[in-house]
């Protein structure tokens, strides 16, 4: 009864594992395409110069 039990928990971790990581592939692609948004739409700095979007 007992390595059922564990063969059911370790099925149990695995699928909420690849739960986690297909939101945060998703989360990821979300913060991509945000990042390139960024970049096509950053307001023209002083002088016609293009200016950075971020602060560093």
């Amino acid at each position: 009864m007992v390595p059922l039990l564990l063969v059911l928990l370790l099925a149990l971790i695995l699928f909420g594992a690849g739960f986690a990581l297909k939101i945060l592939w998703w989360v990821a692609l979300i913060v991509i395409v945000l990042w390139l948004l960024g970049f096509i739409m950053r307001p023209a700095g002083g002088g016609g110069r293009r200016g950075r979007w971020y602060r560093w």
